[in-house]
């Protein structure tokens, strides 16, 4: 396997995974779907929902401004991030923005909600 496919492969969370992270908090999650979204269909537990097209804005925010605008804490650059979204696209955009304003650990969920809840009806 190149390095390459190493260093991508990182950059994913599976479901167990995320949960593990979520119990331990040892990420933070970021729900990048609209407001909308979330009250329609729900949300991970724990996340803080960050819009995709405010990503590169809020990342930038004052600590204190951030946790006004979005109810949680205003993610480290050396801490362990994980982007979610309804099926993986949007959190992909949210890790490339992520990366390019200087964020070391993150990653997204690729299965997003739909594989979240599929996963948590099946407990």
């Amino acid at each position: 396997m190149s390095l390459l496919n190493t260093v991508s492969k990182r950059k994913y969370v599976s479901y167990e995974r995320l949960k593990e992270l979520l119990a331990g908090r040892k990420a933070v999650v970021i729900d990048v779907r609209e407001p909308w979204e979330l009250r329609e269909y729900g949300f991970i537990p724990g996340s803080i929902n960050i819009p995709l097209g405010q990503v590169n804005t809020a990342l930038q925010l004052g600590p204190e401004e951030f946790n006004e605008k979005y109810g949680g804490e205003l993610p480290q650059q050396t801490d362990n991030i994980v982007f979610t979204c309804l099926a993986g696209i949007r959190s992909k955009t949210a890790l490339d923005t992520a990366v390019t304003l200087g964020y070391k650990d993150v990653q997204h969920y690729p299965g997003g909600w739909q594989d979240w809840v599929k996963n948590e009806q099946h407990k």
